[in-house]
């Protein structure tokens, strides 16, 4: 993306609305989450090699090599590509003790992160990705 600033966490509120879609808003400047089984869903799982990108600032945060299908109504991945790109910190809300997943550059909430679920991945992890909050560039 090249309409970011170099320092995208510096936005205001107001120029985070204008860059943002309403449903990106709420989910990655308010850690709102999308509905499960939605059309991003459905683009994720139809999408091949490539990266995916912050939808607010557009640094790398996963890649379609670590993306599986959880059958969880959200993008699943086991592995960020790039970990320096994501941070993991406590969440407490809703009354559940789980770890957030933020996006190191901009601080948009992008998930959640679950570990010891079952799944058969190298890192038997899932991060749990609101499609939204992701923009998918495909491989040259």
């Amino acid at each position: 993306m090249s309409e970011f600033s170099p320092s995208p966490a510096a936005r205001s509120d107001d120029e985070w609305r204008e860059l943002l879609s309403p449903e990106q808003y709420r989910v990655l400047r308010q850690a709102g989450t999308e509905r499960p089984f939605g059309p991003t869903y459905r683009e994720f799982q139809e999408q091949g090699a490539g990266t995916y990108v912050c939808a607010g600032c557009g640094v790398s945060l996963f890649s379609s090599r670590e993306k599986f299908d959880s059958h969880c109504g959200w993008p699943s991945f086991y592995d960020p590509a790039n970990a320096q790109n994501v941070i993991a910190r406590e969440d407490r809300s809703h009354g559940a003790v789980r770890t957030e997943v933020l996006c190191a550059n901009c601080g948009g909430h992008l998930g959640h992160v679950f570990a010891g679920e079952g799944f058969n991945t190298p890192t038997d992890q899932r991060y749990c990705i609101n499609g939204v909050a992701l923009k998918f560039v495909p491989a040259a």
